[in-house]
């Protein structure tokens, strides 16, 4: 068979693929071939898939105000507020100026302890896993400490920093700074042999070697620890203001129930810290998913 033969479609006529390929076969005119050639699908909208994904939340979310509401309702007493209720103490809050300075005060305790706590547990996290020595003999210590909780730690933060912002911040140090540092070490000893034997290769050592190498590869699961260590700081720093401080979220509740069936601000204050903590999550899942810490 000659290769003008073995071109020719065996059917008798030209498949679809092949007209949109050859404007002779789709009719000798060109725009016959794009016609056939043109994806049927309509082009996604931007941000479309974006508003689809807010609907299982929100309907979620919907059912279970309405199941609030309902079983405020059903309990015949004012030891459930509404979820109306709730939104209107929130806006008393607010419209006393109050609101904006309990959170602000959270979240300053936070952004200090927090902070501190990766300064410091990120580098020593590293060196756990870079330095199998330094991993053996400092590994039992930080296993011994890891399980107590920083909750055990109020009455020495108390005695030793008093009723201030030091308190808190001290407590949620210590409750950031152990899990940080495990994860960054476990992030090195998760690296890829062929990453370091390439660094060799190029006669990467010391700074260049942590900077270039072992930081990078690291980087997606130090970030998976950053946001679970987050997550237990702002739990902490909620349950130290109820006792260590006169300001902040966890005091707010405290103060609501001492006022006297105001369980309308104490429910609004739960719900804050909640939203604020979904907010804190979401910022650091994007930043973890982002393409700059891909390894």
């Amino acid at each position: 068979m000659t290769p003008a033969a073995r071109r020719l479609p065996v059917s008798g006529d030209a498949t679809a693929s092949q007209r949109a390929i050859d404007p002779e076969l789709a009719g000798g005119r060109p725009e016959a071939a794009a016609t056939v050639a043109a994806p049927s699908r309509r082009e996604e909208v931007p941000g479309r898939r974006a508003l689809l994904g807010l609907g299982p939340p929100l309907a979620v979310g919907a059912g279970l105000a309405l199941t609030w509401h309902v079983a405020a309702r059903a309990s015949g007493g004012d030891l459930v507020p509404t979820p109306g209720e709730v939104a209107l103490a929130i806006g008393e809050l607010a419209g006393k100026g109050v609101l904006l300075d309990y959170v602000v005060a959270s979240l300053f305790r936070v952004s200090w302890g927090f902070g501190l706590a990766v300064l410091l547990g990120v580098p020593l996290g590293l060196a756990l896993g870079w330095y199998p020595a330094a991993f053996r003999a400092l590994n039992p210590v930080l296993q011994l400490l890891r399980p107590i909780s920083p909750i055990a730690w109020i009455p020495l933060a108390i005695l030793w920093f008093g009723v201030s912002d030091l308190a808190p911040i001290f407590l949620i140090f210590l409750a950031s700074v152990l899990p940080i540092a495990m994860a960054a070490a476990a992030a090195v000893h998760g690296i890829p042999v062929v990453y370091l034997r390439a660094a060799r290769n190029f006669g990467l050592k010391g700074p260049l070697l942590v900077t270039k190498v072992i930081l990078p590869a690291a980087l997606p699961q130090l970030l998976t620890g950053l946001r679970l260590a987050l997550g237990v700081a702002w739990m902490v720093v909620v349950a130290a203001e109820m006792i260590a401080v006169t300001s902040g979220l966890g005091y707010l509740i405290v103060d609501a129930r001492n006022a006297g069936k105001r369980y309308d601000l104490v429910v609004a204050g739960m719900l804050l810290i909640g939203v604020i903590g979904l907010l804190l999550d979401q910022g650091l899942r994007r930043l973890e998913r982002s393409g700059h810490v891909q390894r």
